[in-house]
C-alpha cells in the first residue's frame, strides 16, 4: 500500500464524524491547530470533509472570540485533564480555557483559493476575525501577543518555558490528579511531574477567576512571549487581510487588521536575542530570553518578518543545526544541555513545524534550506511511518503513532509536488 493511501486511511481511522482526533487513546478529542492541519491534508482528496473539520472547530468558539485548544465533545477517561478539570468554561461545548497557535486563517486561505472558495471564506471570516481580535485584546502584554500557558503555545515542555515555570510555585490547594498520558507513552519521553503540577496550577488559577481572559494574562502565574504564537498570528493576520480585501470587506475591518499587522511587525524585535542570533521566547515580567534555537525560531520567514540581518543569522543557525543532526528540524537546539532527542518538545522533529518552516523558507528565497527541512521529514516518515514527531538523530518515530497531522502534512506536500510536476 502506498504512503498516500496509508495517510488517507490514518485520517479516516481518526475521524470522529466531522472532526479528527490526533490519535486514538493518547489524544481522544479535537485539538485546535491539529484540526487546521488535518483540513489541509484532507482537502487534497475531499474538500467537503476538510471544510467540516474547520466548521466543527469553530463550533467551539467562545462568545469573546477565543477558539479553545481542545474541544470536549465527550468525557473520555483515557485523557487528563478532561472537561471536569477545566471547570465551567464559556463556549457552547465544553473546552479548555486557553487557545493554540492560530493557523486557521492561513489554512482557510490556502484551501479556498480561487473563485469557488469565496462562499466558504465568507462562511468563516467573521469567526476567524473575532478570534484574532481576541488574541490582540486579551493576550497582549508589553506590546506583544503573549501566552499564559505552555499548552497554549502547542510546544508543551519545550525548555524555553522553564524560565517562566521556574518562577512559579505549585498551588498549595492544587486538587489531586492522576495523569493518563504516562499510561500510553513511556514517561521518559513526556513532561516531568513537576512540570505537570505547574501546568495544572495555571489551570487551577483560571478556574478560580472564571476564565476571565484579561485577568489570566495580567495576573496569572505564567506570562511569556512565544515566537510560535507571534509569527503564526502575524502570518495569519496577513492572510486574513488578503481575504478581507478579496471579499470587499469594509474599510474599518481592513484597517483593524492592518493595525494588528503593524503591531506584530513592531513587536518582532522584542523576541530577537542578538547574543544567540535567533528569535526566542522571552519572559514578559523579567525580560529574560530563552537561550536556545527552537523549531519556531525560523518562523520569521513564514511570517515574512524580521530584518535582513536577523534572517541571515537565523539561516546560519539552521545550517549549524543541520550539521548536528541527521533529520531537520529538531524542536530544541542540539548544542543546548537541555536537548533530548526523544523527549517531546526537547528535541524531536515535529511535522507541522517543518511544514510551516519549509513554506516560509521557500517563500523567502531560501530554497536549499526549505528543501532540506521538507525532505528530512519525508525521509523520517518513509522510514518510520506517521508518528507524532521523530528523533532528529535516527528518524525513529516518537510519542503517538498513526498521527493525523503527520499524515495530513504528507498528503499536502505530495499534492503540491504533483501540482508542481503538472505545471
Amino acid at each position: 500500500m502506498s504512503l498516500k493511501q496509508l495517510a488517507i486511511d490514518t485520517l479516516a481511522k481518526n475521524d470522529r464524524g466531522g472532526f479528527t482526533i490526533p490519535t486514538a487513546g493518547l489524544y481522544p478529542y479535537q485539538w485546535n491547530w491539529d484540526s487546521a492541519f488535518c483540513a489541509l491534508g484532507i482537502a487534497t482528496y475531499d474538500m467537503d470533509r476538510a471544510w467540516a473539520e474547520i466548521t466543527s472547530l469553530i463550533e467551539g468558539q467562545w462568545p469573546n472570540g477565543m477558539i479553545p485548544s481542545i474541544i470536549f465533545r465527550s468525557d473520555d477517561p483515557d485523557y487528563f485533564p478532561g472537561p471536569s478539570r477545566w471547570g465551567k468554561t464559556h463556549g457552547t461545548i465544553p473546552s479548555t480555557g486557553v487557545s493554540q497557535p492560530p493557523v486557521l486563517a492561513t489554512v482557510v486561505r490556502q484551501i479556498t483559493e480561487g473563485p469557488s472558495g469565496a462562499v466558504r471564506r465568507a462562511e468563516v471570516f467573521d469567526a476567524i476575525f473575532a478570534w484574532h481580535k481576541w488574541f490582540h485584546d486579551a493576550r497582549t502584554a508589553n506590546g506583544i501577543v503573549a501566552t499564559v500557558h505552555p499548552w497554549e503555545t502547542g510546544r508543551d515542555n519545550c525548555p524555553e518555558w522553564n524560565i517562566g515555570l521556574d518562577q512559579m510555585e505549585i498551588a498549595a490547594d492544587l486538587p489531586p490528579y492522576q495523569r493518563m498520558d504516562n499510561k500510553h507513552i513511556n514517561p521518559e519521553y513526556r513532561p516531568t511531574q513537576e512540570q505537570y503540577d505547574k501546568y495544572l496550577t495555571i489551570v487551577h488559577f483560571g478556574v478560580s477567576i472564571d476564565w476571565d481572559q484579561r485577568r489570566l494574562t495580567d495576573e496569572g502565574p505564567f506570562l511569556m512571549a512565544d515566537p510560535n504564537i507571534h509569527f503564526v498570528l502575524l502570518r495569519a493576520d496577513k492572510d486574513l487581510l488578503a481575504m478581507a480585501k478579496e471579499m470587499g470587506k469594509p474599510a474599518q475591518v481592513c484597517d483593524q487588521i492592518v493595525a494588528w499587522i503593524a503591531k506584530g511587525e513592531a513587536a518582532t524585535d522584542y523576541l530577537w536575542n542578538e547574543d544567540l542570533g535567533a528569535f526566542t521566547a522571552r519572559d514578559i515580567r523579567t525580560g529574560t530570553f530563552s537561550t536556545g534555537f527552537s523549531n519556531c525560531s525560523a518562523l520569521c520567514f513564514y511570517a515574512d518578518s524580521g530584518t535582513s540581518h536577523q534572517r541571515a543569522r537565523t539561516a546560519d543557525n539552521l545550517r549549524r543545526i543541520a550539521s548536528k543532526v541527521d533529520y531537520m528540524l529538531p524542536s530544541w537546539d542540539p548544542d543546548s544541555p537541555d536537548f533530548e532527542a526523544q523527549r517531546y518538545w526537547c528535541g524531536p522533529v515535529w511535522p507541522q513545524m517543518n511544514y510551516m518552516t519549509a513554506q516560509g523558507l521557500a517563500e523567502q528565497g531560501e530554497a536549499e534550506l526549505a528543501r532540506e527541512v521538507r525532505d528530512d521529514l519525508c525521509r523520517a516518515i518513509e522510514k518510520s511511518g506517521f508518528w507524532e514527531c521523530f528523533n532528529p538523530l535516527t528518524g525513529e518515530g516518537c510519542v503517538g503513532s498513526n498521527f493525523s497531522w503527520t499524515a495530513a502534512v504528507w498528503l499536502s506536500w505530495q499534492h503540491e509536488t504533483k501540482l508542481e510536476g503538472v505545471a
